[in-house]
């Protein structure tokens, strides 16, 4: 099957054996073929009409075809794939059977692997089906236990899933549906080979979804060797800025007045994204805007898993409205009205600008990107928004200056800084071990245990009450177990913007 590049995203392109459907209009999940018990889980969290990309694509994956999907981020890809995943499953009623997992969707990282299972298994308990989720950085203890007691769809990282297939802990012969999600993150990040490997313990026979924003870097050789004839759907171009996102591109004379914009630009009432180029820049900002009365956390590499989640839960919940990132949350964490996205450092090249900018304006809400540029940068950025077809025109910006009282018109009071970690509840751990504890929230995002900011905000203190926090550690773990250093006790790993810092973690699923 040849797949020209240039014309491989279509509207709406279907294969040469399918007859015309007749044109008529679609206004519910129910139209599309849904089954009920789905529709009305996706009514108790208040989803009831279909996005473009789900509307384009539930017709022919919900009949079982191969389906070649794209939409931006935030389109609502996920839910396109879970509902046919889950209303295929259900349709063939199956006994467990251990280690033996019917459904795989494979994703390149642990936030969004998280994120993914957070949107399927509400709808998989509906239909009698159970996830679990498979991702390194962890103990694989209850993974392993978890695949014992039977799973119907499992939700994986490669490298983790891989070294449970060596250690014989599951096997993938009984497929009966494989979703591919963020093919070319994954092929960013290195895994196209382990993914070749994994596709290829799988039955050739059964249904295949691939999700990418492109072909380039091997994904075109995936889609090739497994899918078979797959109806193609698209509803954006992967270079197109979304038509409800704003940009804005601020010059700054020097770092001084960069610091002074970022503190305006942090200070906002609604949740915003600050990313930067490296992970020590990124723990250094959230710990400084911390100290000075605005909490922050960070996210970047050398976090470990606990730390992640204590801190996407802190900002998903908003009881910390500031995220401090790296490129490592420009794809794959999905976090509704975020208002806000702040290139504080300007990613290397357009790709990296569209995902990290990809972080607002989503589900139909719209948002702000605003790029800060040095004198020593204006060259380099003009090129990238060029190649992102972005025309906002340069702007010399100065603290103060009407436009940031306009793009930041509520200033967030400024909480006090109190130099003390908060204590843990009595026989329990700060880090938590990692261990989700949820409400309702966890169901719509990667919503796991609060980092020690985040824990002053689900105590209900409101805005400008006293948020206590302390000082970022430097070792030891901050999930409560071991990193690859050595332990986190005696309270090393507590509290800090951010956490701390946790064993070295890279990408790795």
């Amino acid at each position: 099957m040849e797949i020209p590049q240039h014309s491989f995203w279509l509207l709406w392109r279907r294969t040469p054996t399918d007859s015309p459907r007749e044109a008529s209009p679609v206004t519910s999940f129910a139209d599309l073929g849904v089954p009920a018990p789905l529709v009305s889980t996706l009514a108790d969290q208040g989803i009831s009409a279909p996005f473009p990309i789900q509307t384009a694509t539930l017709p022919d994956s919900l009949a079982g075809r191969d389906v070649l999907g794209r939409g931006r981020t935030g389109s609502g890809k996920t839910i396109a794939f879970a509902l046919p995943l889950v209303a295929r499953l259900a349709a063939e009623r199956r006994a467990k059977v251990a280690r033996r997992p019917r459904a795989l969707v494979l994703a390149p990282t642990r936030e969004l692997a998280s994120q993914i299972d957070a949107t399927v298994a509400p709808l998989a308990k509906a239909m009698g089906l159970n996830t679990t989720v498979i991702f390194g950085g962890v103990s694989q203890g209850k993974q392993t236990s978890a695949l014992n007691g039977g799973i119907d769809i499992v939700i994986a990282c490669p490298g983790r899933l891989e070294d449970l297939l060596n250690q014989k802990a599951l096997t993938l012969d009984g497929i009966e549906v494989t979703v591919l999600d963020e093919a070319d993150h994954m092929a960013d990040l290195g895994f196209l080979p382990g993914v070749k490997r994994i596709m290829d313990k799988t039955p050739r026979v059964g249904q295949r979804m691939l999700f990418s924003a492109t072909l380039d870097n091997g994904v075109d050789q995936l889609v090739k060797r497994y899918l078979t004839s797959p109806v193609e759907h698209s509803v954006d171009s992967a270079q197109s800025p979304v038509a409800a996102m704003t940009h804005h591109l601020f010059e700054v004379r020097d770092a001084e007045t960069k610091k002074a914009i970022i503190h305006h630009l942090a200070s906002g009432t609604g949740r915003r994204v600050l990313f930067m180029r490296t992970k020590h820049q990124a723990k250094k900002l959230a710990k400084q805007l911390t100290v000075d009365g605005i909490p922050a956390v960070d996210l970047h590499g050398n976090l470990g898993q606990g730390a992640r989640e204590r801190n996407l839960e802190a900002f998903s919940s908003g009881a910390v409205k500031v995220l401090v990132a790296t490129d490592i949350a420009a794809r794959g964490i999905h976090v509704d009205d975020v208002e806000l996205v702040v290139h504080v450092d300007p990613p290397a090249e357009h790709k990296a600008y569209l995902h990290r900018s990809g972080r607002t304006a989503r589900a139909g809400s719209g948002g702000d990107v605003v790029t800060l540029v040095l004198p020593e940068q204006r060259g380099d950025v003009r090129a990238l928004t060029r190649a992102a077809k972005i025309t906002a025109q340069p702007q010399h910006v100065n603290p103060g200056d009407a436009v940031l009282t306009r793009l930041v018109p509520d200033v967030a009071p400024h909480v006090p800084y109190v130099a003390a970690p908060v204590q843990a509840p009595s026989g329990r751990s700060s880090g938590g071990g990692g261990r989700t504890r949820s409400g309702g929230g966890a169901r719509q995002g990667a919503s796991t245990s609060t980092s020690s900011s985040s824990r002053a905000g689900s105590q209900g203190r409101a805005p400008g009450q006293q948020f206590r926090t302390a000082p970022a550690a430097t070792g030891g773990s901050t999930d409560g177990g071991p990193s690859r250093r050595r332990r986190g006790g005696r309270g090393r790993g507590r509290g800090g913007v951010g956490g701390g810092v946790g064993g070295a973690q890279g990408p790795r699923g």
